[in-house]
């Protein structure tokens, strides 16, 4: 069965992206993932170069289906000394092996239709990663969110497949979900989505999204204050910010130099206190 991004689906998408949090026990595993991830970019680019699949999906793909390994072929985790030899066997279909990881990678993304073209707004790409895994989830065990895409976050608990076909209430992912890597990512600053414009001084009328007012203003530091009300305080100011396009911010209660940027975004000037705010 076909699913299609309908609107439905889409806001679904968006909703579940910013409300997206990193189980704290999780964090460690997360940044651990994204360092490495972030270390071999320039790998990730060229075929994003080749292709035009943005750097990130490409990058979150290949530690789901390969948990990082350059020596396997994206399409399946068989070796690149030959051709694929599991679904979808063959591949590539041109070139003698071995095969470079960056061939292999691009034939991988291409085999799927995955191009320029494609619709790599925020939506459309939870859509292309939810689809590269498959549409059992959703189709069939609706109550659970995807590990796929929504594991070690607050999103997901437990359920899985533990083999093709075979369901399991009980089992739980042990594998970073590709959004919440992405959510990560994005609040570290180092991805964006084509919907998401993350440049763009706001006007003062845009500044105030409907039924958010504007919060009491934090004084930049780099540590969370040792007072709750502070703390509270500095966490309402980072989700304000995060109601705003192209801006992700970790919900720290940290008002420090990635908060005091989106700030300035928003507003034109950054926090009291920045250094920078000269």
């Amino acid at each position: 069965m076909a699913i299609s991004l309908n609107a439905g689906l889409r806001r679904e998408y968006e909703q579940l992206f910013e409300t997206c949090r990193v189980r704290p026990e999780r964090a460690a595993d997360v940044e651990r993932t994204i360092d490495r991830l972030d270390q071999h970019r320039s790998r990730y680019e060229a075929v994003s170069n080749r292709q035009g699949v943005p750097w990130g999906f490409v990058a979150v793909v290949h530690n789901m289906e390969s948990s990082g390994d350059f020596s396997r072929h994206l399409h399946n985790g068989d070796p690149l000394a030959a051709r694929t030899v599991r679904v979808p066997a063959g591949r590539p279909r041109k070139g003698s092996p071995p095969f470079s990881w960056e061939d292999s990678a691009t034939d991988a993304m291409a085999f799927k239709r995955l191009n320029a073209n494609t619709d790599w707004s925020l939506a459309g790409l939870l859509y292309q990663l939810e689809k590269y895994n498959g549409w059992g989830y959703r189709l069939y065990h609706p109550h659970v969110l995807s590990p796929y895409l929504w594991c070690f976050s607050e999103h997901y608990e437990r359920g899985k497949y533990v083999a093709d076909g075979r369901w399991s209430d009980t089992a739980v992912s042990r594998q970073c979900g590709a959004a919440v890597l992405l959510r990560r990512m994005a609040e570290k600053g180092l991805v964006d989505f084509t919907d998401q414009p993350g440049v763009t001084l706001y006007t003062a009328t845009e500044a105030k999204p409907a039924g958010r007012h504007k919060p009491l203003v934090s004084r930049h530091r780099m540590r969370r204050s040792s007072k709750p009300d502070m703390v509270k305080r500095d966490q309402e100011l980072q989700r304000w910010l995060n109601t705003f396009p192209g801006i992700f911010l970790k919900i720290d209660g940290i008002p420090g130099d990635r908060t005091s940027d989106a700030y300035r975004v928003v507003t034109g000037g950054y926090l009291p206190g920045d250094p920078r705010d000269k």
